[in-house]
């Protein structure tokens, strides 16, 4: 299986979450907070579609390329994830790397923020990244999921409700 921008997102979020979804346990259809997601990416910069193209590489899906720049553009709702998102970004240069283009940058916006975040992949990045998907591939074969992290971000996660089934709600 070749991990996705989604894995490496899932990775840094929650173990537990990475797990689910990497052994087919959806949750994110029914989550107000991905609708929301979703809604912001196809609602900001729509003028972007007639410059940028999607980009496929295996089942990654880049949505925002400008060829000529060799910019990816990664919208996201919040930066209060930035971390997951700097690496999921960093995975998409990598990629395009790997299928021989070179010279390319990377741009988080965060537009309910009125802010971006410039991304660029060094040698140590790229170092980390390959240890990075050998951890990936080793957590999402375990048998068993991964423990519960039980902190009060998993309130706003698609998973919330499979994660606290039968269990005491988190406390504040």
């Amino acid at each position: 299986m070749q991990v996705t921008g989604t894995h490496i997102h899932y990775y840094f979020n929650c173990h537990r979450q990475l797990w689910l979804f990497a052994n087919s346990i959806n949750m994110e259809q029914s989550s107000d907070t991905v609708y929301e997601g979703k809604l912001i990416h196809e609602t900001s910069y729509t003028q972007r579609t007639d410059r940028y193209k999607e980009v496929e590489i295996g089942p990654v899906k880049i949505d925002y390329f400008d060829h000529k720049d060799k910019v990816i553009h990664e919208i996201k709702k919040s930066s209060q994830l930035f971390v997951s998102h700097k690496w999921q970004v960093k995975y998409y240069i990598y990629l395009l790397e790997q299928a021989g283009v070179e010279g390319v940058t990377g741009i988080l916006e965060y537009p309910k923020e009125h802010k971006t975040e410039e991304v660029l992949l060094s040698e140590p990045d790229r170092v980390f990244l390959c240890e990075l998907l050998d951890r990936i591939e080793q957590l999402i074969h375990q048998k068993k999921c991964p423990p519960l992290l039980n902190k009060p971000r998993c309130k706003n996660c698609s998973y919330y409700d499979f994660c606290y089934s039968g269990e005491e709600a988190i406390r504040e």
